[in-house]
């Protein structure tokens, strides 16, 4: 009988601790990490843009922190991705840095760290890329496992990718062992161009009520291409509402971390591409468990501040080393919590849209009121080169079926309002979008939202371009940036995606050996 005593009492106290480690690893947060590719901030409802409705992104907003400053390290998919994977900004990033490339093993990412600590990762849609991972030695896209066996019978349109994200998240979810967290990145294809025409409208949409950029000339075809843009917007946020929906359903959304942003500007003129506003300004909401509910943040967060966010959320601080700043502090706190005065953003080569595949680099420095920019090179296309009229070298726009009127410019994706914006050369929207830029640049955000005028040559503002400009070289020159020391180690790293028939280097996957020498001098 003792003995049986002992047993009974030995089991309880297994039972017991059991129980408490059970709890205990229940109680390690979920993560969904939901990410649009190509939309510009203010494109929700709750920012109160007309025409779209997005209940998934303004119920993340209403029961967490919705920030009005949000800004990515690059106006293009792939580096913006690096980036939120890392905690770094893209010249910190190596090949990782420019679009299309590779991504080396030796740049530790949040799902690698997470995965190590027990979390189940994976994704479903577009993870990081376009590059080549697997040519660095990892052994899986640095987003996760791939979770992209389901698709839709039917596409809302016909330039909706037919993926069913919320099937492949239900069976990611079914993969995983009992009581497992987890951290999921929905990577959505939209609201990246391709768009059916006039499909928008064909929803239901107002075209006499949408809200056109004022960078954008304001005609029927521009306003049904931002339908056409909003439509897909509204596509991603389904997805966002079924899966939030699940969880709730299967008891796990009150413990998950939510995140919804996108990677970068929307796919038109003067945005994607470009490190002026609409180009790196993107919408932001976070959904922290037992964290502060409808706050609104008006001062400028990164999304470099990711990858420390989850490390701290996780409670594995010093896991990875990063540049970004943990938003916990403001996630949980109902006062402004004071988190950063700027942040910082820049490109590199964004498509092959040059001679010898060069790069268009430029830097910037974003505070709550002033936007900065710096051009390294002032004489070379921002867009890309224009090219001789009526010589279509581009295979990929000939099979989209686009009709452009002028050529070239590849760094703008195709599209009817590049097209519109094509037909006046020389106008104000025009050499915003494709003419050459000075080195500097100072755009006053409340005054001019679509930076339209740049008053870097005005004198009142000087004082304001010289403390930005200090500060935004003192800070590329801490994290070891190469183009301040005119180092063209960039113009060097390969390209896997599509090359066009432009003159000099253009040999897919291959290291430009004329920039491999590194030629420093003092900035």
């Amino acid at each position: 009988m003792k003995n049986i005593s002992t047993l009974s009492l030995l089991l309880s106290i297994f039972i017991i601790i059991s129980c408490e480690s059970n709890k205990k690893k229940n109680n390690r947060p979920n993560i969904l990490i939901a990410i649009a590719d190509d939309q510009s901030y203010p494109h929700t409802g709750i920012y109160g843009f007309s025409q779209i409705n997005t209940p998934a992104f303004d119920y993340v907003a209403k029961n967490g922190v919705l920030f009005n400053n949000a800004f990515v390290a690059a106006p293009g998919c792939s580096p913006s991705r690096a980036a939120m994977l890392t905690g770094k900004n893209i010249w910190e990033l190596e090949e990782a840095g420019t679009h299309a490339s590779n991504f080396p093993s030796k740049f530790k990412v949040y799902t690698e760290v997470l995965e190590e600590n027990g979390f189940f990762v994976g994704y479903t849609g577009k993870p990081w890329g376009p590059g080549n991972w697997k040519i660095s030695g990892r052994k899986q896209n640095p987003a996760g496992k791939e979770f992209n066996k389901y698709g839709l019978k039917e596409t809302p349109t016909k330039g909706i990718r037919p993926n069913d994200y919320t099937k492949n998240f239900k069976d990611f979810l079914n993969q995983r062992e009992d009581n497992q967290p987890f951290v999921f990145w929905f990577g959505a294809h939209e609201p990246h161009r391709v768009y059916e025409y006039g499909s928008g409208i064909r929803a239901g949409k107002s075209i006499k009520d949408v809200e056109v950029p004022e960078f954008f000339p304001d005609t029927e075809i521009v306003r049904n291409d931002m339908l056409d843009y909003i439509l897909e917007i509204e596509h991603f946020d389904n997805h966002l509402e079924q899966m939030i929906k699940y969880l709730d359903e299967i008891g796990e959304l009150d413990n998950t971390f939510i995140l919804v942003t996108a990677d970068n500007g929307m796919p038109f003129p003067y945005a994607k591409a470009n490190v002026q506003e609409y180009g790196t300004h993107v919408p932001l909401v976070i959904l922290l468990p037992d964290g502060v509910k409808n706050k609104v943040v008006d001062q400028p967060v990164g999304l470099i501040d990711l990858a420390p966010t989850l490390m701290d959320l996780t409670g594995l601080n010093g896991a990875m080393e990063t540049t970004g700043k943990s938003l916990i502090p403001i996630l949980k706190n109902k006062e402004n919590i004071k988190h950063r005065d700027y942040v910082l953003s820049g490109r590199e080569r964004h498509t092959h849209a040059r001679p010898d595949n060069l790069g268009y680099p430029a830097r910037a420095i974003r505070s709550e009121d002033f936007l900065h920019v710096y051009n390294f090179f002032p004489d070379l296309w921002p867009a890309g080169d224009p090219v001789v009229k009526n010589d279509v070298n581009d295979k990929r726009d000939q099979v989209l079926g686009f009709k452009t009127i002028y050529p070239g410019y590849h760094d703008v994706d195709p599209s009817p309002t590049k097209d519109e914006i094509m037909k006046i050369v020389d106008d104000k929207n025009f050499n915003l979008a494709f003419s050459k830029r000075p080195s500097m640049q100072l755009y006053d955000i409340k005054k001019d939202p679509f930076c339209m005028s740049n008053i870097a040559d005005s004198p009142e503002y000087n004082e304001i371009l010289t403390d930005l400009h200090n500060e935004l070289i003192k800070r590329l020159k801490e994290q070891g940036d190469p183009r301040v020391s005119s180092n063209p180690i960039f113009d060097s790293y390969p390209r896997y995606s599509t090359m066009r028939n432009f003159p000099g280097f253009n040999k897919r996957g291959t290291y430009n050996p004329d920039y491999l020498n590194l030629k420093k001098s003092s900035f």
